[in-house]
């Protein structure tokens, strides 16, 4: 695989010359954008994927359910469905995809979740709802610029930033770096628990933000327990199990278990990976599996994974949650 991006470099340029023009489009007003006059936020990356999206929606959502009516809208990727939908109590991860499952599964009582590739006709069928949103939080449409959020968040992981990037598909950047301008606010994610000051400047000075916008820094903290269906199990007590991951980038997790001192195999899938026939009854062989959140969405339906299939949750923590959370209350209320 990487013989074959190195071949492709020569695409590179063609890559930039495109996404450039498009984004140019877009900035000039000659390809038409829609804003709106209430507040949505939207969560992306210039890499692709494995850089904290979905525990980042999570975060917003805490911050905010129990004050306004909030909607979640994602494109539902590798869902079997098309157009929009809303997550009911019917909803499968082949309805929604697997992501905003997780949200609904989660959140599903407190907030509205819904799926549409079109994010513009997607705000549209929410706010037609009877009871519509008073936020959108857009997952992962940074790169949608027929739809102008309010307030943008870009994230970019510590082990692979955007800085250090190029462009597909050589590289993992679905567009050129100048599209961080785009960003209110850029977080550097993945981070080791006690960053260092100097990495921080080093970083800052490769992002070189714009005076509007800011720089925080996260870091992923594990659940000291596991989670199934029925129950839990301290992370501890775990030994010789399976891990199973289906998602762009596990080094975290493994080095985490791995710290821990646990003892375990790593069956490693694709990022959304639709795990077959063939692939559940290998994992119906084992004693034990942990998986991620994501994952378990995806695994927990089969009856011969009961009883042995259980999930790691993750958390967002910001070096500066405070001056975060201000900055995300003012603009809702603004």
């Amino acid at each position: 695989m990487k013989i074959i991006r190195k071949i492709c470099f020569p695409f590179v340029p063609v890559y930039f010359l495109i996404t450039r023009l498009r984004n140019a489009l877009y900035d000039y007003g000659v390809l038409k954008s829609t804003s709106y006059n209430f507040p949505v936020i939207c969560v992306g990356n210039l890499n692709v994927g494995g850089t904290g999206k979905t525990p980042m929606i999570e975060y917003l959502i805490k911050l905010l359910k129990n004050d306004y009516k909030v909607a979640t809208l994602s494109r539902g990727y590798k869902r079997k469905t098309s157009g929009f939908r809303i997550g009911d109590e019917q909803s499968i991860v082949e309805t929604l995809g697997d992501e905003p499952f997780q949200f609904y599964n989660k959140f599903g009582h407190d907030i509205t979740v819904a799926v549409d590739a079109n994010r513009r006709q997607g705000i549209a069928n929410l706010m037609n709802l009877e009871m519509p949103p008073e936020v959108i939080l857009l997952d992962d449409a940074f790169q949608h610029r027929k739809v102008k959020a309010g307030f943008n968040i870009l994230l970019s992981a510590y082990n692979n930033l955007y800085t250090k990037d190029i462009l597909l598909p050589t590289g993992n950047l679905r567009e050129p770096r100048l599209g961080a301008k785009r960003a209110d606010v850029i977080i550097v994610t993945k981070c080791p628990e006690e960053i260092q000051d100097h990495e921080k400047s080093k970083i800052l000075d490769a992002i070189a933000p714009e005076d509007y916008q800011q720089v925080f820094f996260s870091s992923i903290q594990y659940d000291s327990n596991v989670y199934a269906h029925d129950g839990k199990l301290k992370l501890t007590s775990l030994n010789d199990f399976c891990l199973v991951t289906g998602i762009a980038n596990p080094n975290s997790m493994v080095n985490y278990l791995k710290g821990n001192q646990l003892n375990f195999e790593h069956l490693n899938y694709d990022d959304h990976y639709n795990f077959t026939d063939q692939d559940v009854l290998l994992l119906s062989t084992k004693s034990l599996i942990l998986t991620t959140e994501k994952d378990y969405m995806r695994l927990k339906q089969y009856e011969v994974l009961k009883g042995k299939l259980f999930y790691l949750p993750i958390t967002v923590v910001l070096n500066d949650p405070e001056r975060f959370n201000a900055l995300i209350k003012s603009f809702v209320k603004t």
